[in-house]
């Protein structure tokens, strides 16, 4: 169709425009979906590993899909009932002891104190009157608004984390059939390279996905020996940060180490040695991570180099938060599949 006139040329643009502003916001309005969806593809990539190392077992497709879903179902149940009724115990003693710590007797002489030794030209009084001010003059219901806000938004987390669980579950079973409808939109004659370039794709995602919760399996589980040992306080709770923030690629061992290096300085729970002897096996720990366990660990995974690893993680927690950052490193993988095996080739050929 040929607009020749001012009008209509105008008129097509304008509903090319509007258009355009509807599908953006749809996808915003779609976004948490959008997140349920891209996170249940991920995870479902990282358990079709296992599926298709049943399957070379001789277990059928289905038989393999619903041994991987038990026991992944059954291995988080063991683990939540085995740590939950710890992690509730020693979060209610932290609580408990927080709570002494803040209510003693003489804690705003002590706490004078500090501040006049620690800086020795401040009135201390004025600034213990106006922060006290400052404490009576808050908006409590607004305060009381947000935790119940962050009560929701917990409530939303548990819904969301359900719906992934059931498209992951979806995503795993159908796998072959996703991709069989998507190889069937590539032409004839460029499908078997391409099916090739997304096997190797989804492979490397994969084992990534593998390799990082395996790592931080073993973060967590040493971390929990090792804090036991040491006398580090609330060991459970301690090593569950250690594996949770272990998920995190680049920056997620360092910044759960850091945390339970804090929380054993804190006076009455823990002690300044406990927290340097924390600090050194940590250190240790690190170095050992990345350099034995790591590349044995990710070594089916696409090596990806440390700039790339760095601005990929930045980019996508910028872009997706958590999620993004924990992508972030399989996309740029498999970006660099696609590099290495297409542009360089096409790019030597010319």
């Amino acid at each position: 169709m040929r607009v020749n006139n001012p009008f209509g040329i105008a008129f097509v643009a304008t509903l090319g425009v509007g258009l355009g502003i509807v599908l953006l916001q749809s996808v915003g309005t779609l976004g948490t979906i959008l997140l349920y969806v891209g996170t249940a593809l991920f995870l479902s990539l990282g358990l079709d590993p296992v599926v298709s190392f049943l399957e070379r077992r001789r277990l059928p497709r289905w038989a393999a899909v619903l041994v991987t879903i038990i026991a992944l179902l059954g291995l988080f149940a063991g683990i939540v009932l085995m740590i939950l009724p710890i992690i509730i115990d020693q979060v209610t003693q932290l609580i408990t002891q927080v709570e002494r710590l803040v209510t003693r007797d003489g804690l705003e002489t002590d706490i004078k104190q500090w501040l006049q030794d620690l800086f020795p030209n401040l009135k201390v009084d004025e600034v213990w009157d106006a922060v006290n001010a400052w404490l009576l003059g808050l908006d409590w219901g607004s305060i009381t608004q947000g935790v119940l806000s962050a009560g929701v938004a917990v409530i939303s987390g548990l819904a969301g984390a359900f719906i992934v669980l059931i498209l992951t579950i979806y995503f795993t079973a159908s796998t072959p059939s996703l991709k069989a409808a998507v190889y069937r939109l590539v032409p004839a004659s460029k499908r078997h390279r391409f099916v090739d370039l997304s096997e190797q794709i989804t492979d490397s995602v994969g084992y990534y996905v593998i390799g990082q919760v395996s790592l931080a399996t073993v973060n967590g589980i040493l971390s929990a020996i090792f804090l036991s040992i040491i006398g580090a306080p609330f060991p459970a709770v301690l090593a569950c940060v250690a594996f949770f923030f272990s998920l995190i690629p680049l920056v997620g061992t360092l910044t759960g180490s850091t945390l339970i290096v804090l929380t054993c300085l804190i006076p009455g729970l823990g002690a300044p040695l406990t927290a340097l002897i924390a600090a050194i096996y940590y250190l240790v720990y690190m170095q050992i991570e990345a350099y034995v366990l790591a590349p044995r660990i990710m070594g089916r995974a696409v090596a990806v180099p440390g700039a790339v690893v760095v601005i990929a993680a930045l980019a996508g927690g910028a872009l997706l938060g958590l999620l993004g950052a924990l992508i972030a490193i399989p996309v740029a993988a498999s970006v660099l599949i696609i590099y290495r095996q297409v542009i360089i080739p096409r790019q030597n050929e010319r």
